[in-house]
């Protein structure tokens, strides 16, 4: 059972982080993100890419560590780099530059079945437009990850599913087809599957932005649980509420990080 998270309205502490994202700019107080502790960290990270009117640099030297346990929420307007930050950092992408290391792997040197590998035991991916199966049930697409990784047995796996479907509200849905579901019951349906395999790190972007206030404070709530219980969270939000509720909100511009701030 997860524990209920009491949500942080404390007074949030500002920073403002020079052009290349420097380190030197995070304080004293940032070092529980620095060294062992960081999950996630990118440095000096770089992404050109490259098109009909030239070369194009989506992200413009980025530093950023992200701790154990972090709740942490990106923001920006619409071409910022927000996606290319996720995706350099859940290897969906490549740096043109710079080192990714995710849960202590250097991961831009993995190929594309050890990147597959990786990914499906430490990273849960809630994508923006759900990418449920059409053709399988919603308990089966809960259950990919955790077929594709050959973890748990048979039973457990059909056991863990209806549990994170309960989680989400969902259990008496698991034998219908994603095209039946409601754009909030897809979502959750999502979140469900990017848990399967219980990843150490959970990606998630505008997990919130298809359900509907009471259901928006459900899965936040349990996102803020599993942060509580020692799960990474990194969340790409529009809705500022959110993004104050969170343990840190960094602002992406330009691709800079252009502002910090710590709750």
């Amino acid at each position: 059972m997860l524990l209920k998270w009491g949500r942080n309205r404390a007074a949030p502490v500002r920073g403002r982080v020079n052009g290349a994202g420097s380190r030197a700019h995070r304080g004293a107080d940032d070092g529980a993100a620095m060294g062992s502790n960081a999950i996630i960290d990118l440095r000096n990270v770089v992404k050109v890419y490259e098109t009909p009117a030239g070369p194009f640099t989506a992200l413009k030297g980025i530093d950023l560590a992200v701790a154990r346990g972090e709740f942490l929420a990106v923001v920006g307007k619409s071409g910022s780099g927000k996606s290319t930050l996720i995706n350099m950092f859940t290897g969906i992408d490549h740096p043109t530059d710079g080192e990714v290391i995710v849960a202590d792997t250097p991961i831009r040197h993995l190929n594309e079945g050890q990147m597959a590998e990786w990914r499906g035991q430490t990273m849960g991916i809630i994508f923006q437009f759900f990418q449920l199966l059409p053709t399988l049930s919603v308990i089966e697409n809960v259950m990919i990850p955790m077929d594709l990784a050959g973890k748990y047995g048979l039973s457990e796996r059909v056991a863990r599913a209806m549990f994170l479907l309960e989680q989400m509200d969902m259990a008496r849905d698991a034998s219908k087809f994603p095209a039946v579901l409601s754009a909030g019951e897809a979502q959750r349906a999502a979140i469900a599957r990017a848990l399967a395999n219980d990843p150490p790190i959970l990606v998630a972007d505008e997990p919130t932005g298809n359900l509907d206030t009471r259901n928006a404070e459900i899965v936040f709530d349990l996102f803020g649980s599993l942060a509580a219980a020692g799960k990474t969270i990194v969340m790409v939000t529009h809705d500022d509420e959110l993004a104050r509720l969170v343990h840190r909100t960094v602002t992406i511009a330009d691709g800079l990080i252009v502002e910090e701030v710590r709750r």
